[in-house]
């Protein structure tokens, strides 16, 4: 076989194999209770090699997951043990610090076995509805607070499922069948990608993956190692000041290039929170490092190869919270680490790096009570995106749930789940920055319990006092909103009350602008004007 033919041969394994994690997220994506799940797609998929090294991962799913779950492989092969994995295997947790970060998200592993030789992992991570405890809020003063703790154990053994797991479970949290439903999709999502790679490695011959694995990593490796020698060299430092629980947090990032490397620093943030938005150290590397590549290596397929050149530091802080913080609400902070790196990054390539934009998803959180006999009780959670910033040759885009990569959850999905109305869901004109490019809009959404029902709601929001920035002369974009219809003012975090007969009134942020407002064409802005997207 010549050097050509194989070059092609392992190309189209490659790509062989991307498909089979593509179809194992699929399946969790079908067969998922939860709507986080199964509508917006709060999830991630994964091939690993049998050194737990991340081979491929599915596009289906958000870098907070799949960036994390690159790590976590590694703590469930050393906890488990290889002479204690076999054919049939499941293993699970939703340890924050082993894990993605917070409890509600499970995190399932399993070896693949071709005969009795292993070749492999497959590992899923998905948000479920509730984990018990405070349910999903920032009121927590400790991690035991927030809901119950799997620690890494098997979730079946040669096949059968733990029944003593699923008992405890079915214990400790509010909505039982879904969440027990959606431990069941994710082994399934595992056990489909196993059942596919085999039968790839039988069509095609393969004894192991250790050929294939060794041409993808060398191949990544050495694109991301040419993209970050042509940086330019030096070290620059970015300042944020967000709305935290009670009080303004700073976070603070100093991006280095080295030789072969790029580290984010984040020296200077903010201490460790009594509240629950701090952020253990592997959510933040995995944020901080989708940013670095975002801009140094785009189009490299993300894997262990060409993640390892990326690098975080940092001392405990606010994004570096050790056991047992509180942190319910990691994904608040998470979410503003790409702005703050890519901040620090457009002091090193100028002219290339979008504007600040909403960053934390705008989470809701509903637990819905009757105030008269007969009523429904529900556990909701609704995900909204504010708006992106402009890019350096382009409008930012609207609601668009940037860095976190999810999608909208459907007006009528949300409704469907519990007593709740939707009387608004709509773009907010005027809310994104002025600029030669205009920042993303954000969203206006109205809620109300349904007649003969409040209730008790999680805000997770930020961007309400300080707003998204315009990078290169572009304005802020406008700030969040959070209030009753009466004109009552809410906090961005922590848990408040919707009475029956009020709405929850939310105005999402939008993204800032970029480059000088008096660049900006005519043509454009009558775009704008006649698409409602301003007023003025």
């Amino acid at each position: 076989m010549t050097d050509q033919t194989q070059e092609i041969r392992m190309q189209v394994m490659w790509n062989r194999l991307i498909s089979v994690v593509e179809e194992q997220a699929m399946t969790l994506l079908r067969t998922a209770f939860s709507t986080s799940v199964r509508e917006a797609g709060d999830l991630s998929a994964g091939v690993f090699d049998p050194q737990g090294r991340m081979l491929a991962q599915a596009v289906t799913g958000t870098p907070g997951h799949v960036n994390t779950m690159a790590e976590a492989v590694l703590h469930f092969i050393a906890e488990i043990g290889r002479q204690n994995m076999f054919p049939g295997d499941t293993y699970v947790t939703n340890d924050p610090w082993k894990g993605t970060g917070h409890l509600h998200d499970i995190t399932m592993v399993s070896p693949s076995f071709k005969g009795d030789r292993l070749v492999g992992f497959f590992a899923c991570t998905a948000h479920v509805v509730d984990v018990g405890g405070r349910g999903f809020g920032a009121d927590g003063k400790s991690v035991y607070e927030e809901g119950i703790q799997i620690p890494i154990m098997k979730f079946a053994e040669r096949g059968v499922v733990n029944a003593d797991l699923i008992r405890i479970l079915r214990a400790n949290v509010r909505e039982a069948n879904q969440v027990v439903g959606d431990f069941y999709s994710l082994a399934a999502c595992n056990d489909v990608g196993h059942q596919r790679l085999i039968a790839m490695m039988e069509e095609i011959g393969l004894p192991n993956l250790d050929q294939l694995g060794d041409f993808i990593f060398s191949r990544t490796r050495a694109a991301t190692l040419e993209r970050i020698a042509a940086l330019p060299r030096g070290a620059w430092v970015n300042t944020m000041i967000t709305d935290g629980y009670d009080q303004p947090v700073k976070l603070q990032a100093t991006v280095e290039t080295r030789d072969g490397t790029v580290n984010v620093d984040l020296t200077g943030t903010d201490g460790i929170s009594r509240w629950g938005i701090n952020v253990p150290i592997i959510y933040t590397k995995a944020y901080a490092c989708y940013a670095m590549k975002c801009v140094v290596a785009p189009d490299i397929p993300n894997n262990w190869a060409s993640l390892e050149p990326f690098t975080v530091s940092s001392p405990e802080n606010i994004l570096n919270a050790p056991f047992p913080a509180p942190v319910s609400l990691r994904h608040v902070f998470g979410h503003m680490v790409p702005d703050l790196v890519l901040g620090a990054l457009a002091q090193a390539l100028p002219g290339k790096i979008l504007a600040e934009g909403a960053g934390a998803l705008w989470n809701i959180h509903m637990s819905v009570k009757p105030t008269t006999p007969g009523g429904q009780r529900a556990e909701i959670l609704m995900f909204n995106s504010g708006g992106m910033g402009a890019r350096p040759e382009a409008d930012g885009l609207s609601a668009t749930a940037f860095p976190s990569g999810v999608m909208t959850m459907p007006i009528e999905a949300t409704e469907h789940t519990g007593p709740v109305v939707i009387w608004r869901k709509e773009l907010r004109p005027d809310s994104g920055g002025d600029g030669q490019y205009r920042g993303g809009l954000g969203q206006i959404i109205e809620i109300e319990p349904a007649k003969g029902h409040m209730m008790d709601f999680s805000a997770m929001f930020d961007r309400i006092g300080p707003a998204p920035r315009g990078r290169d002369g572009g304005r802020a974009g406008a700030n969040g909103i959070a209030m009753l219809d009466d004109g009552t003012k809410l906090r961005p975090k922590g848990w408040q009350q919707v009475p029956e007969g009020r709405r929850l009134v939310l105005h999402l942020p939008g993204g800032g602008g970029y480059g000088d407002p008096e660049k900006r064409s005519p043509e454009a802005r009558a775009d704008d004007l006649s698409k409602g997207y301003v007023t003025k």
